[in-house]
């Protein structure tokens, strides 16, 4: 199979879960709107009045399927890649907790943009600042302290045990969003989840990982995807 991912050319944003799980797993695929002509394929996809046609990106076309949603697209590379138990409780398992961290990416964007996106930052930094104060006070330690409580739980490398999933990747791309939108405070904040930044670690030492991060497949982060960088929020 051979996969054709589609989502925005010049950021990581949510697509970039989608593109660790294709990345560790080894899948041959195509970043469709990053070519010649892609991103108005991609709209075209998106306008098509039959079908299935995806809300907005991420969405993966693979053979006749065309799968949208983060957590959609990663339950089914899941199953099919060797990133998800193979039991149906161990799968929704997973899937459950990728729907944990897309919620908790929803109020990383909302940090910097929290009456809306379609408002400049800009237009909302005071909101913004007292957004980011809450976010860390009570949104970060809930988040991450329910997954650093799991890894110890389960008493492995890894979120669910000895083996990684692509809820571990994704686990990985936050903490290095967080590290990139707020150093300061996450370099305080990591001592709290000492196993939580041990997960980041060995995912990042996986061979195809770290070859990938090494690639210009990695698009770098930027004030223009769901981790930003405004020093007046990194206090």
């Amino acid at each position: 199979m051979h996969y054709q991912l589609y989502y925005w050319p010049s950021i990581q944003g949510r697509g970039e879960y989608v593109r660790l799980a294709l990345e560790d797993a080894g899948a041959a695929y195509t970043d469709v709107a990053r070519g010649k002509g892609g991103t108005g394929a991609m709209m075209k996809l998106m306008d098509a009045q039959k079908g299935t046609p995806p809300f907005a990106p991420p969405f993966l076309k693979a053979g006749k399927l065309v799968i949208g949603q983060t957590a959609n697209i990663l339950l089914y590379l899941g199953a099919r890649h060797g990133l998800a138990p193979k039991a149906e409780a161990g799968r929704l398992w997973v899937h459950q907790l990728q729907l944990t961290i897309a919620d908790f990416v929803l109020e990383i964007h909302d940090t910097h943009h929290p009456l809306g996106p379609s408002l400049y930052y800009e237009e909302q930094k005071a909101p913004a600042k007292r957004r980011t104060a809450e976010f860390w006070k009570s949104r970060v330690p809930n988040y991450l302290g329910y997954f650093e409580d799991l890894v110890k739980a389960n008493g492995g490398a890894f979120v669910t045990g000895r083996r990684a999933t692509y809820v571990d990747l994704s686990l990985f791309q936050i903490v290095e969003g967080l590290r990139y939108a707020f150093p300061k405070r996450m370099q305080v904040f990591e001592k709290k989840v000492p196993r939580l930044v041990a997960l980041h670690d060995r995912v990042a030492e996986r061979p195809n990982i770290r070859a990938y991060l090494a690639s210009p497949r990695r698009i770098p982060f930027n004030e223009e995807g769901i981790f930003r960088r405004y020093k007046a929020l990194d206090i």
